[in-house]
């Protein structure tokens, strides 16, 4: 996963040496984002908790529609 991210950080300061100054600074901002997440330990978000079902007796007997 870090060469993933490395490389899209890479492509970013690629498109940026060719850009406006304005899309420029948004895709090395992006490209310092890249890198972060390419690190390990980086700012890449955790994994949410995996969900769970409530028991079926909740859902069990007569009920109002």
């Amino acid at each position: 996963m870090e060469e993933f991210y490395s490389g899209y950080a890479q492509r970013a300061r690629d498109l940026a040496e060719k850009a406006d100054p304005f899309t420029r600074r948004r895709l090395l901002d992006l490209a310092k984002r890249y890198d972060a997440k390419s690190k390990p330990g980086g700012s890449a978000r955790p994994l949410p908790p995996p969900r769970t079902t409530p028991p079926a007796t909740l859902f069990a007997g007569p009920g109002e529609a």
